[in-house]
């Protein structure tokens, strides 16, 4: 991809409730293992994006939306008080958790990531409370403002071929399992030829399985 710059910045806009996200995160993390990118990572929250039709909603993704608050507030805590390379061994140490293991999304497990970073869990503290509501609000509308409310998370940007242009932004994508390797090497550059044709906005089809962790 000889129209970016050697060493691509990505700006990756995530939910950690969110498996697809999950998903595509490590994707993402393998994509930089062979191709020049870093990866800076930002929070956004599924619970504002949906805050406005939750009674649209069922059940059970309402009651997912009110787990959701607790774990983007922490994310927002630490990076507050440790900067923004805190989030992608939280994220991890939180998703881990979440998905591939299956585990609930309780204080306990959340004191249990932050204790595996090396931060006091008492940072848990967080998640009661809307001190950071306002940065992670801040946040969240930085990544949706670049693709619009009609998509979710995760939302990646990349610096445009073009300097005036200015960044490039698309929802997803969203795969499973995560590809690895040359695989996950060649989605990358097929979705940055995607994102960076003129005009292109949209390629989708059903789902026809549900996400895949053996291999994230």
């Amino acid at each position: 991809m000889s129209d970016f710059p050697p060493s691509t910045p990505v700006d990756f806009w995530f939910d950690p409730i969110c498996p697809w996200t999950w998903l595509t995160s490590r994707w993402m993390l393998e994509v930089r293992k062979i191709r020049p990118v870093v990866i800076n990572w930002h929070v956004m929250s599924l619970a504002i994006l949906n805050e406005a039709r939750l009674d649209e909603l069922p059940e059970r993704i309402r009651v997912l939306m009110g787990q959701a608050w607790a774990p983007v507030r922490i994310l927002m805590a630490v990076q507050a008080s440790s900067g923004p390379d805190a989030l992608e061994p939280l994220f991890t140490a939180l998703g881990t958790r979440y998905h591939p293991r299956q585990e609930p999304r309780t204080r306990a497990i959340m004191e249990a990531a932050l204790r595996e970073c090396g931060l006091p869990a008492a940072i848990a503290d967080a998640g009661d409370t809307t001190a950071h509501d306002q940065a992670l609000r801040e946040s969240h509308q930085e990544g949706i403002s670049l693709v619009g409310s009609e998509v979710g998370s995760p939302i990646i940007a990349v610096p445009g071929p073009d300097p005036a242009q200015g960044k490039i932004a698309f929802f997803g994508p969203v795969v499973s399992p995560a590809p690895t390797g040359d695989s996950a090497a060649r989605l990358w550059d097929a979705v940055l030829a995607a994102a960076t044709t003129p005009g292109f906005f949209e390629i989708k089809r059903t789902r026809t399985a549900a996400p895949i962790f053996d291999q994230a």
